[in-house]
C-alpha cells in the first residue's frame, strides 16, 4: 500500500500518545478515528488535542480555519468495530504486550482492507512478537512517536524480523508527509531512543537515591553539563513514572542487570507518585 492510498487512521488510546498522534494526522488531512475504552477518556483526549490547536491559533502557527477543519476530521468511539474501513492502525494502549497482542487480533478481524498496515506506538516492547497476533505480520511495523508528538519531529521506525520492505518503505514515507522525520532501527528492547534515554533517567535516580545531590542539582548540573532542556528527573516526571519504569523493566528483562531500574523509582511508582499526571513526582505540581 501507497501513502496515498490511506483515507482513515485508526488510532488506538486517547491518552497522552494517542491524541497526540490523532492531532498530527488530522493535521496532514488524513480522516481519524481515535478510540478509548471509555467515554471519558475520548472526551479528556479531544479536549488535549483543542487545546494544543488552539496553542498553534495563539502563536500564528495555524489559522483558525485550520484549527476547525482538523478537528472536524477526527471521530472518536468505543467500539474497535468502527475501524472496519480504516487504512492504517496506529496503536497507543497501554505499555503490556498481552493487552497489545489481544487488541491487534481482534482488530486483524475486523478490518476489512487485505494490506492494511498495522503499527505500534511502542517504546520498548517486540514489535516483531507483537506482529504474530495480526493475520499478516508483514504489515507490522513500529512508528514510535515522541512526547509531545505534536511538538517533537523524530519518529522511530522500527523494522520487525517479518516486517516486510514495502510496509518499511509505506512507514517511512507516512511519517514525512505528517510532517516528521523518520528514523529507521531493527527491533531490539528500547530501540534506539530508550536504549540510551532510560538508563540516563534511571542513573539520574540512583544518584538521587544515593544522596550524592539533591533532585534539583541533578537536574540543572545536566542541564548545564549537557545542553539538553530538561534534567532527567524533570523529564521523568514528564513522561510518568510507571512509564519510565515500564521501560526500564523491559531493558532489564532483555539486556541484563546493567539496566536494574532504581528501588527508589519502584517504590515512588507504588505510591502513586507519577509525575506531572498525578499532581507529585520529583516535584510537587500542585502548588
Amino acid at each position: 500500500m501507497k501513502v496515498d492510498d490511506v483515507k482513515v487512521v485508526g488510532v488506538l488510546g486517547a491518552g497522552t500518545m494517542g491524541n497526540g498522534i490523532a492531532q498530527v494526522c488530522a493535521m496532514a488531512g488524513f480522516e481519524v478515528i481515535m478510540r478509548d475504552i471509555k467515554q471519558e477518556f475520548v472526551d479528556r483526549g479531544m479536549q488535549t488535542i483543542k487545546k494544543s490547536l488552539s496553542k498553534f491559533v495563539e502563536k500564528g502557527k495555524i489559522s483558525e480555519d485550520d484549527m476547525n477543519a482538523t478537528l472536524s476530521r477526527i471521530k472518536t468511539t468505543l467500539d474497535l468495530k468502527d475501524f472496519e474501513n480504516v487504512d492504517l492502525v496506529i496503536e497507543a494502549v497501554i505499555e503490556n504486550m498481552d493487552v497489545k497482542k489481544q487488541v491487534f487480533k481482534e482488530l486483524s478481524e475486523i478490518v476489512k482492507r487485505e494490506d492494511a498496515i498495522f503499527a505500534s506506538n511502542t517504546s520498548t516492547l517486540s514489535i516483531t512478537e507483537m506482529s504474530t497476533a495480526v493475520k499478516k505480520p508483514e504489515n507490522f511495523v513500529g512508528i514510535h512517536f515522541m512526547n509531545p508528538v505534536p511538538l517533537m519531529k523524530g519518529v522511530e521506525i522500527v523494522r520487525g524480523l517479518l516486517t516486510s520492505d514495502e510496509t518499511l518503505d509505506f512507514a517511512v514515507e507516512f511519517v514525512k508527509r505528517i510532517g516528521k522525520e523518520p528514523v529507521v532501527c531493527k527491533d531490539s528492547a528500547g530501540f534506539i531512543s530508550n536504549r540510551i534515554l532510560m538508563p540516563w533517567v534511571n542513573e539520574g535516580i540512583y544518584v538521587l537515591y544515593e544522596g550524592i545531590a539533591t533532585k534539583e542539582e541533578i537536574d540543572k548540573g545536566m542541564r548545564l553539563f549537557t545542553n539538553v532542556p530538561m534534567g532527567p528527573l524533570e523529564l521523568a516526571d514528564l513522561i510518568g513514572l510507571d512509564i519510565c519504569l515500564a521501560a526500564i523493566e523491559t531493558l532489564h528483562r532483555e539486556l541484563g542487570d546493567k539496566y536494574k531500574p532504581c528501588p527508589l523509582l519502584k517504590q515512588m511508582v507504588r505510591a502513586g507518585l507519577l509525575g506531572r499526571k498525578t499532581g507529585r513526582g520529583f516535584y510537587d505540581y500542585t502548588k
